[in-house]
C-alpha cells in the first residue's frame, strides 16, 4: 500500500480538483523590463530613435499595466547607454557581442543598467528579473548564459553588496 495519497490512481489532490494553480500576476516592474526588453529588440534590429521605440511600445495592450517611469529608464538608459554598457558586458563574455542574439543581448543590457543604475533593486533581484526574461523571450539555454555573466558583472559592479552576501550564505546558520 502507497502511504502517498497523492500518489494513488484515483485520489484526488486539492490542485487537481480545482486544476493547476493560477500564475501570480505580473508585477508593473516586470511588465515594464518585458516592454523595454521589446523595444531593445525593436532598437537592435532597426536602430530607430528612442522616440519612435518608446511610441511603438506605449501602443502595446500591455503598457498601461507597467510602471511607465521604470520602463522609460530602462529603454533610455540602455538604449543611450549601449556603448559603456557593452564595454562592461565584454569582458564577461565568452563571444564578442556581435555574436550574442538581439534577445540575450537586451536582456543583459537590461540587467546591466539595473544593476549599475538601479540600487534600490538588489542585486540578486536584478540578476533574477534578466533570467526570468531570457526564460520568456530567449532560447532554450539562454538564461543559464544570462546568469553566468551577469553574476560576474554584479561582482565588478556592486562588489560589497556581493560580499556581503555571499558571506551570509557561508555562515553557519544558528539553530
Amino acid at each position: 500500500m502507497n502511504p502517498n495519497p497523492k500518489s494513488r490512481p484515483g485520489a484526488s489532490s486539492p490542485s487537481s480538483a480545482a486544476g493547476p494553480a493560477a500564475p501570480r500576476p505580473k508585477s508593473a516592474r516586470r511588465r515594464s523590463r518585458e516592454l523595454a526588453l521589446q523595444g531593445l529588440y525593436e532598437w537592435q534590429i532597426s536602430r530607430a530613435e528612442f522616440s519612435v521605440v518608446r511610441s511603438h511600445m506605449r501602443e502595446q495592450d500591455e503598457f498601461g499595466k507597467c510602471d511607465n517611469a521604470r520602463f522609460d529608464a530602462l529603454l533610455q538608459g540602455c538604449i543611450e547607454q549601449a556603448p559603456a554598457l557593452d564595454s562592461l558586458l565584454a569582458p564577461h563574455l565568452d563571444r564578442p557581442i556581435a555574436e550574442l542574439s538581439p534577445i540575450e543581448h537586451g536582456v543583459l543590457l537590461i540587467g546591466l543598467y539595473e544593476l549599475q543604475h538601479c540600487l534600490d533593486v538588489p542585486y540578486r533581484v536584478a540578476i533574477n528579473e534578466a533570467v526570468e526574461l531570457a526564460k520568456s523571450f530567449g532560447g532554450t539555454d539562454g538564461h543559464k548564459y544570462v546568469n553566468g555573466v551577469l553574476d560576474k558583472a554584479a561582482v565588478d559592479l556592486r562588489p560589497a553588496e556581493v560580499a556581503a552576501q555571499r558571506l551570509a550564505r557561508s555562515a553557519p546558520r544558528a539553530e
